[in-house]
Order: structure tokens, then sequence, then C-alpha cells
């Protein structure tokens, strides 16, 4: 969802609607040609985050995801606050996915507060103007791009520039593809909910400690994502985009398995999508830190097929949560609510 440049009219109260994202591999974690990372992913039509605003006379907030949740969208507000010297404003967050499963939730949270606390305010930044006041999307981009435009996405990684004083900052990482994703294409979810995956300090040390990525693997995923998986994408080759995706989930889990358990966080998740693999064509692997996995496969009646393996897969494993959903062609929206509906009152 991008916004105009200069002010706009302020808003008495707004629902932000935003996608979650799949985080499906970085093409280069060493930065060996000087840019890291570049991250591909794709924007999910379930698992959103839903945020209602309203000015109010003071700061409220309402949210069902616990105490860290709270205490995140209270410093969001905060922060924002303080940027642009804002309004005080009610916030209910109305849906959010379970934290560090590696939906993007933090980034979606960041994004849907700033967005809709803009408007209030009469301020119009851009998402990745946003990512960077709350502290998001520093080393992928995808959540702020799949935020803006949905889709199928590719990002650059993110580069250093310095500013006129001589500072160096952090560029966002620049969008180099989008195409929509196939309407007929689904993505089975396989979730462990008796995990989290890899955050905060624990992930730092995690890359930390990792060896250097070998320039010839980068090469090699980069090869994988130009003329296999972004081709599949853009004619509807669903086995080449499978091909291409477990091909490159492999060789990423390898690389972070040392830190993480192995190629899947979680062995139940591993298990149910090796079992839908070996009974069906799909590209499988795991976004982000997990635990939550994916198989991506070629219609509705293929992922009725998957869903039954995995659920058999992991009969008996508690914790485990299977579904079934689509690519979102569309970033956030953003609309006007009636103050007398929006389900916090009035100022």
């Amino acid at each position: 969802m991008q916004s105009q440049s200069g002010g706009l009219a302020p808003l008495s109260a707004v629902t932000v609607d935003a996608p979650a994202r799949l985080h499906l591999g970085f093409l280069d974690p060493n930065g060996s040609l000087g840019r890291a990372f570049g991250s591909v992913g794709l924007a999910i039509d379930e698992r959103s985050t839903r945020v209602t605003m309203r000015l109010a006379d003071a700061m409220r907030i309402e949210t069902t995801r616990g105490d860290a949740a709270h205490a995140r969208v209270e410093r969001y507000v905060e922060t924002l606050r303080a940027a642009w010297d804002g309004p005080a404003v009610a916030i209910d967050v109305q849906r959010a996915p379970r934290a560090h499963t590696g939906l993007g939730s933090g980034t979606q949270l960041a994004l849907a507060i700033g967005t809709a606390y803009a408007r209030l305010a009469g301020r119009s930044p851009g998402s990745a103007e946003i990512a960077r006041m709350l502290g998001r999307g520093a080393r992928s981009g995808i959540g702020t791009l799949g935020f803006d435009h949905g889709g199928f996405l590719v990002d650059g990684g993110p580069a250093q520039a310095h500013d006129p004083a001589g500072h160096v900052h952090t560029e966002a990482p620049p969008l180099l593809f989008r195409q929509p994703f196939p309407d007929a294409w689904r993505i089975l979810l396989v979730d462990d909910t008796t995990r989290e995956g890899l955050h905060g300090d624990a992930e730092k040390r995690g890359l930390a400690s990792l060896a250097p990525f070998p320039q010839a693997l980068a090469a090699h995923l980069c090869h994988l994502v130009l003329l296999r998986i972004l081709p599949g994408v853009a004619e509807s080759d669903f086995d080449a985009f499978a091909d291409g995706i477990t091909e490159m989930q492999q060789t990423i889990g390898e690389y972070f398995a040392p830190v993480q358990g192995g190629v899947y966080s979680s062995p139940a998740v591993a298990a149910a999508l090796e079992a839908v693999a070996a009974r069906q064509t799909a590209g499988i692997g795991q976004t982000s830190w997990g635990p939550t996995g994916f198989a991506f496969v070629r219609s509705a009646e293929e992922a009725a097929h998957a869903l039954a393996t995995a659920q058999h897969a992991t009969r008996g494993r508690p914790g485990i949560a299977c579904s079934i959903v689509t690519g979102r062609n569309r970033g956030a929206t953003l609309r006007a609510v009636d103050l007398q509906q929006c389900g916090i009152g009035t100022p």
C-alpha cells in the first residue's frame, strides 16, 4: 500500500488490514558482491493483521496477543507520536498471527500501526520510512514490499548509503521483481505451535555464529531464482517453480541448520512436508526461521490431498496445525471507520 507525498486530511478512525508473508529464502547472506541477503517471498491471503485506531483523549491499547504485543504497540505509538508531534489514540489489534512463526507478524503490526497513525496525524510517509522508524526490515524487504504490493516478490538486499552529513545508513531493499501469484496454486501451511522461531538476541547470536556463505552457493541460488522460480511464476509453470523452491530451500536450510537444529526447526513439520513431497509434486520448505513450513501445490484438489497427508504424518504429535492458504496479489488496505461501529468507542 503506497502513500502519496505531502500531507493528507486527517481521519478520525481507520482500519488497516495487512497481509502475512512467507519468506522463501535469502540469495546471499554473506554479501559477497557487496549487498547482503536479497530475499524471495510471497504475500498470503490468510493470517492477516488487522488494526483499528481512533483519536482519543489518552492512549489505550486493546489486544489479546499478550503483554509482549501490548508493549510493542505502545512503543511503536510512542515513537511515532514523538517523531510527528501527533495525537493520542486508542488502538484495537483485532487480529494478528502468532508471533515468531515465520509469517512476518512483527513487521506487519509495525506497518499497520504506523500507517493508521499517520492517517490520523495527517501524515503520508512511505512504508519504508515507517519500517525504518520502527526498526523493521533491516535485512529483508519482503514484509514492507508485501505490505505495499502483495504478490510474489524479490528484493535486492539493503545497501549502505551516506547522507549529506557523511553518516552511513542502511537503505531499504529495492523491489527487483513483482509478479501476481497464480490464482489456481495453493499453499499448505504446517505450524508447530509448541515452538517459536529464532528472534531477538538469539537470532543475532545465531547469525553471527555461522560460517561465511560460499559465493558458489549464492550464485547457484541466484541461478535457481532467475531461471527456474521466476519463470515458473510468470508462466504458471508449476513444476519448474516447485522444483526451484524445494532446491533453494534445501540449500539455504542446510546453511542455517547449525543454529536452528536442522533444515527445518521442527522435526514434526519436516515429517509432514517430506510426506507430502513423497506423494505428489510440491515445493516444500520453511518460512524464515519457522517453525511454520509450507508446501506449494498446483490446485485446490492437490491441496486437499496434501492436507490429508500432512495430518496423517503428524497424527499423535501435539501442537501441529495444518491449513490451506492462497497467494495475495494486493497489498494492505486502509479504510475510514464509522466511529459508532469501530469497536473501541468514541472520543
